[in-house]
This record gives C-alpha cells, structure tokens and sequence, in this order.
C-alpha cells in the first residue's frame, strides 16, 4: 500500500545480503550476555555484520546526560538496527532513562514482548502460557511532563494520541494476524480516564471491527492484571498503553518462569531495537554466571524481522533443546528438573552444539511460517470544528473553607464569564460540597459563559471568545489570585472535549 508503513517481513526468502546491525555491548552482565549472543549467532549463519557503539552508564559519568554519544547516534541512522544489551543509568544525578530516549527519539511505538511457559524445564505455575505483550512505547505518563504547582502538589500530564492509539491497536491486530494468533484483548482504564484511556478504547473497537476473524474483547487494567497472574491462560495478545504494558509485561514474564528469560522488539518506522527486558545486574557482572537467553531471545525476534527467521527459528530450537536436555544457568537451575548448573559461556556453547536439533517437548519454534507483513496506514487527521466554551482556572490558595473562594471567585464578573464550580483534586467542593472533603491548596476553578445551561442532564455551553479568557485573568490577578495554570475547554464537533468535575 502506497505511503504505508510497512514494519516486518516474514517471508522466507533466501538471505543474500548481509544485514548491518548496532551492537550496544551495556553494562554490568551486559558484555557477558552479548558475547554469548553474538558467538551463537554467528555459529547459527545468521547473515549480520555487527558495528558496536557506546552508549550507557561511561557515557553518563563522562559528563554527556543523554547516556549516548554523536558517534552512537550516527550508527544508529547507519544501521536502523539495534541489538542492545542491558545498560545501567547512575542513581541518584537525576538522568533520564536511556531506554526511554531511544524509544521516543526513534520512534519506537510498539514494544513486542513474547512469553511461553518452559515447563517443567523452568518453574512456573503455568505451564500452557503463551502470551505476547504490545504496549504502546512513545507516550502517555512516560511523556515525562511534571509539574511542582504549589506547596502541596505536582502534577505528571498523561498524554494520548489518536495517531499513537491507531498506530499501536493496529499493529496488535497485524502481529495477530501474521503470526495465526486468535485473541487481541485491550486493557485500559476507561472507567476513570474517560478522555485518555477512552480513546484508546474508541480506536481499538474502531480497528477491532475490520479484523471479524480475529476475537476482541476489552478489560479494566486493574482487574485484567488480577486474571494475567490468575489464569493466564485466558489471553492470546494484549495490547495497552505505555504505564500499562511496562507493568503487565514484567507480570506476565515473572509467571512466565523468569524475567530474565525473556527478550523484547521496540519497532518504528525507520528503525528497530531489540532487548532483554531485565536490567544490567551489577551485583553478578564479571562472575560469568548470567543467563543470556532474554539477550538471545531478543536477537531470534532481531533474525525474524530482518528477513532471517529460518536462522531466528534454527536458535530458538536449539536453545529450547539445550533447556530440555537440563543445561541450565544457575537462576533457573532446579534439582530435580536439571542436569547441569552451567556458567554463561558453556550454556553458549550448548547451545551451539544443538544447532539444528528441535526440542522434544517444548512447542517448535516457526517464526519462518509467519505470513506476509505487517503494515501501518499512514495517519489521515480528521477535520473538526473546535469552538471555546470556557476555562478551567488553577489557583494556588492556602485557605481550606471552598465558601470563602468560592465566593470570592463568584463575585468576578468579566466579559459574561461566571464561575460554575470549583473542585479540589477533582471532587467538586464548590457550590454544595461536603465539608469532610479534604482540600489542598489546589484548586480547579471553572469559567463558562453567563448563559452556559448548567443544570441539563449533559451541560450546553455557549462559545467564548478568547479575549474573555485573557480578560479574566487580568481581573484575577487585579484580585490577589495565584493562578499557576490554565485550560481551554473546547467543544469538537458539538461534543464535549473535557471531564466533567466529580459531582458535577
């Protein structure tokens, strides 16, 4: 499809061309984990030629905050492949995440994090789980937009895109698709967040509709996390927004066996990076014990997506019969299950002493029998008129009593604006609130028109002009009122673009 775009191919051409790859050794087990990655790949055949680039926690104490040097950014726009290993970011100096960086920078909207069961070669209670995690990668809460307001209170935006929302719901359906997957659950918060996680509920039914052979179905993220780790065995694909999916993947991993078992793919438009989702582990590097599956895993899913998914399918293989044959690390070693307690390279070597053998037990790795690719249509933005019906005022106040700023505020009169009503920490406490609700010094103050109809089943407001709004706050401030923020209230279309206070 013209201006589409297109992630991912499956088919099982013949790999002719070396693909070039940036290889971020990390930190802490991390050299450790990608010599043992890169030594069975290479034994495997896959067809990569790996240019290493420095980025992690010498980059930070070396004075550079990003964690990333100008030379590692120009590897990456040479490769538009990256095999990352686990990096360590200094506590306490107040750094970014690296991971974060590179996501939102890249533009690496999906994180793909697969989990099955290895039962009984490693623990869990589960061991007929097979579950894959989408969570959106570049926005919501991770956006990383705070606020000191008042003494009192901070705020962090929580921001959601409908371009953000139909890329990731999209993708889920896709990946479902090309890899015979029958379920596509979404997990939001909607009952609270009805604007944020409401729109990404409204696109995932919305795209849900054009895929009637895949099964949906929707769940609350509190109650969806609660059957995850109670019954897993209820979900197929889950795709979610970005807080929800960091959550929820380590919960379904942890289940799973082990987090650090499992490898992750972070998928954009020009460029892709491949990970372990567990950390650096200081406290073992050097000891030559780390378990480099989730590192390998990573790098099957890299093979895969390259167009070497016969090379991605040969390791797995491999690697499911060294765990078969009880060749184990020492964090999933068991007695009675296990039959060797190996260090990182030996499980390495194994590994490559299996190669092209296939577990006996475990399911067959057939990434090489994924189907066609998957593709993004470009966003089309809707045309909407947006017309202004008010504002929401901040204003930092230190008394406790709403009927002293409440009537304060309703004794301003400026160009046909009225106070409607007030709400601290979104319970409205003004007019007729409770006088058991606890305020801070926090408090929301709304603006409509003088002939806003307040009192209907759904509120009719009336258009405003901007010039109020400004008008308004002249007078605020004329009146020995903080304000610290402000909101728009707008209309879309003739619909509501604002929660409505509690109470309300």
């Amino acid at each position: 499809m013209e201006n589409n775009l297109v992630l991912e191919s499956k088919k099982n051409s013949a790999v002719t061309k070396s693909t070039k790859i940036a290889v971020a050794h990390g930190d802490g087990i991390g050299p450790e984990i990608m010599k043992a990655t890169l030594k069975i790949m290479e034994a495997a055949g896959a067809n990569i030629v790996a240019e290493p680039m420095e980025i992690g926690e010498q980059v930070y104490l070396s004075g550079n905050s990003s964690g990333i040097t100008e030379a590692a950014w120009d590897t990456i726009g040479r490769n538009k492949v990256i095999l990352k290993a686990p990096i360590t970011t200094p506590q306490g100096k107040g750094y970014k995440s690296l991971n974060v960086t590179l996501r939102k920078s890249l533009g690496l909207f999906a994180n793909v994090r697969p989990v099955n069961a290895l039962h009984p070669f490693v623990k869990t209670n589960f061991p007929n789980m097979d579950i894959v995690v989408i969570r959106e990668n570049e926005e919501d809460l991770y956006a990383g937009i705070e606020h000191r307001q008042t003494e009192d209170v901070v705020q962090c935006l929580k921001l959601i895109t409908r371009p953000g929302c139909e890329k990731i719901v999209r993708y889920a359906f896709e990946y479902a698709k090309a890899y015979n997957r029958k379920k596509v659950t979404c997990m939001v918060k909607d009952n609270i967040m009805k604007l944020t996680d409401g729109l990404f509920h409204t696109v995932f039914k919305e795209i849900a509709a054009q895929y009637p052979e895949i099964e949906s179905n929707s769940q609350i993220i509190d109650i969806g996390s609660a059957k995850i780790a109670a019954s897993p065995r209820q979900y197929d694909v889950i795709v979610t927004s970005n807080l929800y999916g960091d959550i929820i993947s380590d919960i379904v991993a942890e289940i799973g066996g082990s987090v650090g078992m499992a490898g992750s793919a972070n998928i954009g438009r020009n460029v892709s990076m491949f990970e372990a989702i567990h950390g650096s582990a200081p406290d073992i590097a050097g000891q030559k014990i780390a378990n480099p599956s989730g590192l390998l895993n990573a790098a099957v899913m890299m093979l895969a997506h390259i167009g070497q998914a016969e090379i991605a399918d040969k390791i797995k293989n491999a690697w499911l019969a060294t765990l078969e044959d009880g060749i184990h690390t020492a964090d999933v070693y068991q007695k009675d299950i296990s039959v060797k307690k190996v260090n990182t390279e030996e499980f390495a070597d194994a590994i490559i002493e299996r190669l092209g053998r296939n577990p006996k037990k475990l399911p067959l790795s057939s990434l090489s029998k994924g189907s066609g690719t998957i593709e993004i249509p470009e966003y089309k933005r809707r045309n909407e008129e947006k017309e202004l019906v008010g504002v929401d005022v901040f204003i930092d106040w230190k008394g406790t009593d709403p009927e002293i700023i409440g009537k304060g505020l309703s004794e301003i009169r400026s160009h046909n604006l009225k106070l409607k009503m007030i709400t601290n920490r979104g319970v409205k406490v003004f007019p007729n609130g409770l006088k058991e609700t606890y305020c801070t010094d926090h408090w929301r103050c709304r603006f409509v028109a003088q002939d806003a109809q307040i009192k209907t089943k759904e509120p009719i407001y009336e258009g405003i002009e901007y010039e109020q709004v400004i008008a308004l706050l002249s007078k605020l401030h004329q009146n020995d009122f903080d304000v610290i923020k402000t909101e728009n209230l707008y209309e879309f279309d003739g619909k509501r673009g604002f929660s409505l206070g509690q109470g309300e």
